[in-house]
């Protein structure tokens, strides 16, 4: 986090969890009062006022079964930044600079340095390419997570067995 608050980034801190990483939000609030808000509690209205407002969101979790959190920064045009697991890995696609493809960024391992590389990496396209940043963010509002979508996939995926009978 000291390295982290030495970047030109501002981190906003929304929701509870383990006391441990409760108490260390707060620590570096108090500590960079200018760069860090710790709201240890749960307010859906403040949530989606920082989806709103945010230009990236940060979920490194350690396992994650399906995940709602990133759905909703897509939609917002909040660019995700995920650890590589569950509902995260799937729905979330790496930026690919090379391909200009991709509606997020993502690490693999559950480290404090992996996972600063990628914000760091993050920092860079949003700041040095701030034209393949603006289409991560078109990618992002663009994905479609609905049902109607879900049930086409089923569907032709019903189809194909039948043909295959």
């Amino acid at each position: 986090m000291d390295e982290l608050c030495q970047d030109n980034v501002q981190i906003v801190v929304v929701g509870t969890g383990e006391e441990r990483y409760e108490n260390m939000f707060r620590h570096f609030a108090w500590k960079y009062p200018e760069k860090v808000s710790a709201n240890i509690y749960y307010s859906e209205e403040l949530a989606h006022r920082v989806y709103a407002s945010s230009d990236a969101f940060l979920m490194p979790s350690l396992f994650e079964p399906c995940g709602l959190s990133q759905l909703i920064a897509l939609r917002y045009g909040t660019v995700p930044i995920v650890r590589e697991t569950g509902g995260l890995k799937d729905t979330v696609e790496p930026y690919n600079e090379f391909e200009n493809k991709g509606t997020g960024f993502s690490f693999a391992n559950y480290n404090a340095h992996e996972m600063l590389y990628c914000i760091r990496n993050a920092e860079r396209i949003y700041y040095d390419r701030k034209r393949e940043w603006n289409k991560i963010v078109d990618r992002d509002m663009a994905e479609d997570f609905s049902w109607h979508r879900s049930a086409l996939k089923y569907q032709e995926m019903y189809d194909w067995l039948v043909e295959k009978q």
